[in-house]
C-alpha cells in the first residue's frame, strides 16, 4: 500500500480550543472532508506567532496539516472569514457559540461532516449579515437535526400515524414528533404545543431560508418554537448545553 502523504489541506472553522504547555494550543477543528478533528498549533502564544491571529475561534481557514503521532500538526493558516459582525455583537456572539456547542455534540471526530459543515458556515455567514438570530437558530437546530437523524416528525402522530389536524397538540420527547390529543392521554414526556408554533415549525422544516427569513414572527411565536425545540435537545444529549445559560443571561441584559 502506498504511503498516505505526510501532509493534507483542507477548510476548517475553529470550534474549541485548549492551551498547553508554555506555548503551544490544541484546536478543535470542523472540517468539510476530515469531518471534527483535533490539532496542534506549536508556538501559537508566542508574540511572534504568525498563525495566531487566523486560528481565533469561530474563524473559517484554510489550513496545511502534518500528520503526527497523537494529534495532526497546524503548519500554515490563513483565514477567510473571521466574521466581523458576530465578533462585535454579544447576542450574536451567543448564539454562534450556541450553535458551535450544538454541532460538536452531534458529531464524532473524524467522521465526514460536509452537510455539517455547510450548515455551520451558513449560521455564521447567517448572523453576520445582520439576520435576526432567534429566527436564524431556529432553522439551525431543525436542519441539525435531520443531518443528525433525529429529524421531528411534525405532520403524523407518532403514535396513531394519522395525518395531524389544525389543533393544539403534543410534542413527544421520547418520541421525537407530534402527538395528536386523542393518543396522548397518560403518555409521559409531553410538551404542550399550540397549532401555530406547530405550522411555522413545519415550515422552517421544510423551506428554504429565504422564504423562512421573510415571515412576519413575532417574538413570542419565536419563543414557543424554542421552548418545544429547546425540550427535545436536552432530551437527546440528555444534558443542558453551557451555552444555552450564557445565551439566556446575555438576552435578558440586552434592551
Amino acid at each position: 500500500m502506498p504511503n498516505r502523504a505526510r501532509t493534507y489541506k483542507t477548510e476548517a472553522i475553529v470550534m474549541r480550543r485548549t492551551d498547553v504547555g508554555e506555548a503551544d494550543r490544541i484546536l478543535t477543528l470542523l472540517t468539510p472532508e476530515h469531518g471534527k478533528l483535533r490539532a496542534i498549533a506549536k508556538g501559537i502564544r508566542k508574540p511572534v506567532s504568525r498563525k495566531a491571529g487566523h486560528l481565533e475561534l469561530l474563524t473559517r481557514v484554510d489550513l496545511l496539516l502534518a500528520h503526527g503521532r497523537d494529534l495532526d500538526h497546524v503548519t500554515q493558516a490563513q483565514s477567510i472569514d473571521a466574521f466581523p459582525v458576530v465578533r462585535a455583537d454579544l447576542t450574536r456572539l451567543a448564539y454562534a457559540s450556541y450553535a458551535i456547542e450544538l454541532l460538536d455534540r452531534f458529531t464524532v471526530e473524524q467522521q465526514e461532516a460536509g452537510e455539517m459543515y455547510a450548515l455551520l458556515h451558513w449560521m455564521l455567514g447567517t448572523l453576520n449579515s445582520g439576520a435576526e438570530p432567534s429566527r436564524t437558530a431556529r432553522f439551525f437546530e431543525l436542519h441539525l437535526l435531520a443531518q443528525a437523524g433525529f429529524q421531528p416528525e411534525l405532520r403524523r402522530c407518532t403514535a396513531c400515524r394519522r395525518d395531524i389536524v389544525a389543533e393544539d397538540q403534543f410534542f413527544s420527547l421520547l418520541d421525537g414528533g407530534v402527538v395528536c390529543p386523542r393518543c396522548a392521554e397518560g403518555r409521559a414526556g409531553l410538551v404542550a404545543i399550540g397549532v401555530e408554533p406547530l405550522k411555522f415549525l413545519r415550515y422552517f422544516q421544510s423551506q428554504p431560508w429565504p422564504k423562512v427569513e421573510a415571515l412576519r414572527l413575532t417574538p413570542a411565536l419565536l419563543g414557543e418554537m424554542e421552548y418545544v425545540l429547546q425540550r427535545y435537545l436536552v432530551a437527546l444529549l440528555e444534558r443542558q448545553l453551557k451555552s444555552v445559560e450564557f445565551l439566556r443571561l446575555v438576552r435578558r441584559q440586552t434592551p
